[in-house]
């Protein structure tokens, strides 16, 4: 046995997996070593794909998730999607090739520490026969215990080393529950004591804890809400605002900006879900958990924190409560508002289709009515990602996956795909624009290879759309000639439909209906809505 099985033979016995990428002479041993320890093996077209197809499996199984990639170029290529899943914490592992230490004139050679560095990844390498296997357990301590994204170098010299003998290798269990500061709770019972339009928003970090954070909600009367990637968390609560941020509906929106106390549950009250501190009322109170203390008031100035796991911290703050109910935000006119217009898709708009083109307003409500409810929802970055985040029902927090800390397109289809398989019992949506099709149009061969029942909606205004509306100038860099996204499709082995009216919807049911078993990809052409008012927001921040 050589240096590069040892290493997946470990990692397949610590649980990790899948794997996804693109095989090369570089990876070749230790994916095969994964693969005959059972680990799936997933191919993508390319490594960026690879990448955010496993970020998105790891937040949506709540797995560690491999990405496999040649030395070099191969990991030049995946950097975009490592570092979506650094700077989302995403507990991730990277293996990749690196080149002889003695080798300096390499043509793949790069300082691949540096790389993984710069995007904000842990760079991490195996550095011996010796120490394989303690470097290989070291990283999938890492990225499980605190949430890291690690780059896990393996110089090609020392991958055809002989191992020694392996033994089989003690558990890594989850990290320890974090509990909280009992002087932290008493503040934040305090202030929630003392409030009376309280509203909490759950970020990253409140995945998990949402039958805690409601039960305290229920006790101090608080409105609930969420940060974008932990959309779902409160589905079905008569209490829940839906998403806060650019895509709140107009009465989320004066609700949360209504509050007298902000708290914040592994969420980073950032300008995103702020929507640039407007959200955040004159004379409103703040407050947050996290089990990190450097991101207590990272964003904004706050009045308490509490660096503790969320759903301890909530258990800990009603214990402290001592059973005191009090209605707070909630009142029954409230909560019918709330169930009336609390969701854009309850929200009345003039349709602007024509015989041409659909409101994307209207696609994205039908669409919402004859999709099965079990679905797992991923969007893409760029004009259009509003509407189906803010229309599209998910189930609870794992039927939506929102590649967008690093803000970049084109990683929607490849989310999709990760997402799909670490959730095979509910329907893949992907939402794309045109552009984002355009650029990871390869990785539909992916999900046909794959067999996904994947459905691919294409908001197509054949134009960068973001920059179309929000900027001044000549627009002739970003509008594009119409393409048939529908046989582009059906080249790659889809099902590929072009939807201009609601009537043209009738063949997405049918396709729903049907066995599916091949991916569905909707060329909706869409009618321009003179730039996203949610767009706009965010590019007061650039």
């Amino acid at each position: 046995m050589i240096v590069a099985e040892a290493v997946g033979r470990v990692l397949a016995q610590l649980g990790a997996g899948p794997v996804f990428g693109v095989v090369g002479s570089g990876n070749f041993h230790v994916t095969n070593a994964l693969r005959d320890a059972g680990v799936p093996f997933h191919a993508t077209r390319h490594e960026g794909g690879a990448a955010t197809a496993a970020d998105a499996c790891a937040r949506m199984s709540d797995r560690v998730a491999l990405v496999s990639t040649h030395q070099g170029c191969g990991l030049t290529n995946a950097v975009t999607g490592i570092g979506e899943a650094a700077k989302s914490r995403t507990p991730l592992i990277v293996l990749t090739a690196d080149t002889p230490a003695g080798d300096p004139l390499n043509n793949f050679r790069i300082d691949q520490d540096g790389l993984a560095r710069a995007v904000g990844a842990t760079a991490a390498r195996v550095h011996s026969p010796d120490t394989a296997v303690a470097d290989t357990v070291r990283a999938y301590t890492t990225a499980l215990h605190e949430r890291r994204t690690v780059v896990l170098n393996l110089p090609l010299d020392v991958q055809a080393m002989p191992a020694p003998p392996l033994d089989p290798v003690a558990p890594v269990g989850k990290p320890p529950v974090l509990q909280p500061d009992p002087a932290a709770v008493t503040e934040l019972a305090a202030l929630l004591t003392g409030a009376e339009r309280p509203v909490f928003v759950a970020g990253r970090g409140g995945r998990g804890a949402a039958a805690e954070i409601r039960a305290l909600a229920d006790a101090c009367g608080a409105l609930l809400a969420t940060s974008a990637v932990a959309h779902g968390l409160f589905h079905g609560d008569p209490w829940a605002l839906g998403i806060s941020g650019g895509f709140a509906s107009p009465l989320a929106a004066d609700l949360i900006r209504g509050a007298d106390l902000v708290v914040g549950w592994g969420c980073a009250l950032n300008r995103w879900t702020t929507r640039q501190g407007k959200l955040i009322g004159p004379g409103a109170r703040l407050a947050q958990v996290d089990v990190e203390a450097g991101a207590l008031g990272a964003h904004r100035p706050i009045d308490a924190g509490v660096v503790g796991d969320a759903g301890a911290t909530a258990r800990a703050v009603l214990a402290e409560l001592g059973g005191r109910v009090a209605p707070g935000y909630r009142s029954p006119g409230l909560r019918a508002r709330i169930a009336a217009r609390a969701r854009w898709s309850t929200a009345e708009f003039t349709d602007c289709s024509t015989a041409e083109l659909i409101d994307p307003r209207t696609l994205s409500a039908e669409l919402d009515r004859i999709l099965p409810t079990e679905r797992v929802v991923s969007v893409d970055s760029g004009n259009f990602m509003g509407y189906p985040s803010a229309y599209l029902h998910v189930p609870d927090e794992f039927g939506f996956c929102f590649t967008q800390a690093f803000q970049s397109i084109g990683l929607g289809l490849a989310t999709a795909i990760g997402a799909a398989i670490a959730q095979p019992a509910r329907l893949p949506v992907a939402a794309l624009g045109d552009g984002g099709f355009h650029m990871a149009a390869g990785e539909l061969e992916t999900a046909v290879r794959l067999g996904l029942p994947l459905m691919v909606v294409v908001y197509n205004d054949a134009a960068y759309g973001a920059e179309v509306h929000h900027f001044t100038g000549d627009h002739t860099t970003v509008r594009f000639p119409p393409t048939d996204i529908a046989a582009i499709a059906r080249g790659f082995g889809c099902t590929g439909v072009t939807v201009r009216t609601t009537g043209d919807l009738r063949h997405v049911t049918s396709w729903l209906d049907g066995p599916r078993d091949t991916p569905l990809v909707v060329d909706a052409k869409i009618t321009d809505d003179g730039g996203s008012w949610w767009l706009a927001e965010a590019f007061h921040g650039h």
